[in-house]
């Protein structure tokens, strides 16, 4: 579903999986472990291919918001030639988590939410997406109209319902990939001091 009533993503990439294709519920410690184990099938994967393409880089590996979470530095003059994993948009390593999460489904069976970062590209993406939706936020409180943001990817769009939520406001996509966009609405009744806070939900993928 939308996120009407809160920041709810609802793109392919954060659907909730179904209860048939739901696994059983495991103690927290066998899903850190889980997750730890993803971690280090990704992290595997990802230095043979640095070889193979003669980067250099580190693999650095987390849990975060309950997936695992890899990401790809380096020193500072490594930083611009690893940067072409990233690409220009962010295209290249959309596509490179995606191998990343079959690399690591075809050993574990199950299929995963990993996060891929590459170079900080994630990093400073989400700065910049916070403070653009902060902006848009007090100009949806000070027009009282609803604002649409440009084309955005789930990961995108899952930051700005983010932040527009911890901003007190309510957001919406709407629209097909690749043109799936925010659209960030104001209060029912709008006025200018006036701030209705939502409870944002995480989603399940």
């Amino acid at each position: 579903m939308n996120a009407t009533t809160g920041a709810v993503e609802t793109d392919a990439e954060d659907a909730a999986t179904t209860t048939a294709e739901r696994p059983a519920p495991q103690r927290p410690g066998t899903a850190a472990k889980r997750l730890e184990e993803e971690g280090d099938i990704a992290a595997d994967y990802l230095e043979e291919l640095l070889d193979i393409a003669d980067l250099d880089g580190d693999i650095d590996i987390d849990i975060d918001n309950g997936r695992a979470s890899v990401a790809i530095v380096a020193d500072e003059a490594g930083t611009p030639a690893l940067k072409r994993l990233a690409g220009a948009d962010g295209e290249v390593l959309e596509a490179l988590q995606e191998l990343t999460r079959l690399a690591v489904q075809a050993q574990t069976g199950d299929r995963t939410r990993l996060l891929l970062d590459v170079a900080g590209y994630r990093a400073d993406k989400r700065t910049a997406l916070v403070t653009l939706a902060e902006e848009v936020c007090t100009r949806v409180r000070a027009n009282g109209e609803a604002e649409r943001l440009e084309p955005m990817s789930a990961f995108e769009r899952k930051v700005v319902h983010d932040a527009v939520s911890a901003q007190g406001l309510t957001s919406e996509s709407e629209g097909q990939e690749p043109q799936r966009r925010v659209v960030v609405l104001p209060v029912a009744g709008d006025a200018a001091d006036e701030v209705v806070t939502d409870t944002a939900e995480e989603p399940a993928d």
